[in-house]
């Protein structure tokens, strides 16, 4: 497989498209946007999360560039991992909610993320996958922590849209990173998963709040 790591070069040019005016911005990170071409067959079995909802949500999760890697039609499956996959074991959950805080049944949640070593499967899906939330909205991925490369932090990219909201295009982030996240030319921290560890597993959690389409 190839390993395609972003140049400082191409960081550098994306730095000066950020810098050409925040008018600019919008315009690229939707542009880069590809559409999710899954099919929404309803709502995905209770997974028997239990997770609380916020009390009171953001108008909307902030959308960021869906960079050069993106692969359609993944998986529908949960389990990332793979025959060999090395890193350390990490659990990402949470919901899909509009902005008043309730559910977002039947939603499209596509994740994709770099190897341990920072690297792309740009000819398969290693570390690629999609699944659709339950009644509560809830979704469950279990994947590995992915490494670094140039220029960025560790990062998740995640696509999520219901039937009737938006699609958000974005990346979340560890909190427990914080040097190599102040080091990322469009880190974010509304961004920013929670995270624990429990008997050697990584436990992050990250609530998507979805515009109306």
């Amino acid at each position: 497989m190839p390993n395609r790591i972003p140049t400082r070069r191409k960081a550098v040019i994306g730095l000066a498209a950020v810098a050409a005016g925040a008018a600019a911005l919008p315009f690229v990170v939707r542009g880069r946007s590809t559409p999710l071409g899954y099919a929404f067959s309803g709502v995905a079995p209770d997974r028997g999360l239990g997770l609380a909802a916020p009390r009171t949500c953001t108008p909307g999760t902030p959308s960021q560039i869906e960079g050069p890697y993106y692969t359609p039609s993944t998986p529908s499956r949960a389990d990332l991992r793979e025959p060999g996959s090395g890193g350390e074991p990490l659990v990402l959950q949470g919901l899909a909610l509009t902005s008043d805080c309730r559910p977002v049944p039947g939603a499209a949640v596509d994740l994709w993320h770099c190897d341990e070593r920072g690297r792309y499967d740009n000819d398969g899906f290693r570390y690629r996958g999609h699944q659709f939330t339950d009644a509560a909205g809830a979704f469950r991925f279990e994947t590995i922590r992915p490494g670094l490369y140039p220029e960025r932090a560790p990062h998740f990219h995640v696509k999520v849209k219901g039937e009737a909201t938006r699609l958000l295009t974005t990346q979340l982030y560890f909190p427990d990173r914080p040097h190599d996240n102040i080091g990322d030319p469009i880190f974010r921290e509304e961004l920013l998963m929670r995270l624990a560890r429990e008997s050697g597993t990584w436990l992050a959690r990250f609530d998507f709040v979805l515009a109306p389409a």
